[in-house]
């Protein structure tokens, strides 16, 4: 199994209002392709860290295994979410990817 992290900052031009209907909007997305991509195990992004934290939501989820997390990187639906809900609000994104 594949562990894929992700977490994001928001650009800072955004109200605080704005940045939750943003991270619903990411969250909603990307936990919508559990069962529509082939190899994806499991999906979930935290919208609510601690003060503690440097991002503002994170994306974990889990693949059977290193193909199917490439398959899910150029997924027609996982690109449609990445290109409309999350590319265009986040201003950082930092990735780390293993083997469980």
């Amino acid at each position: 199994m594949v562990k894929h992290i992700i977490i994001w900052k928001l650009k800072e031009e955004y109200s605080a209002e704005e940045k939750e209907a943003i991270k619903q909007g990411i969250k909603e997305g990307l936990e919508g392709l559990k069962g529509r991509i082939p190899g994806l195990c499991s999906i979930e992004v935290i919208t609510e860290g601690l003060a503690s934290s440097n991002g503002d939501l994170m994306l974990d989820s889990a693949f059977a295994d290193e193909a199917a997390l490439k398959g899910y990187s150029v997924h027609p639906e996982h690109v449609a979410v990445a290109n409309g809900k999350v590319r265009p609000f986040t201003a950082q994104r930092s990735c780390f990817d293993f083997e469980v």
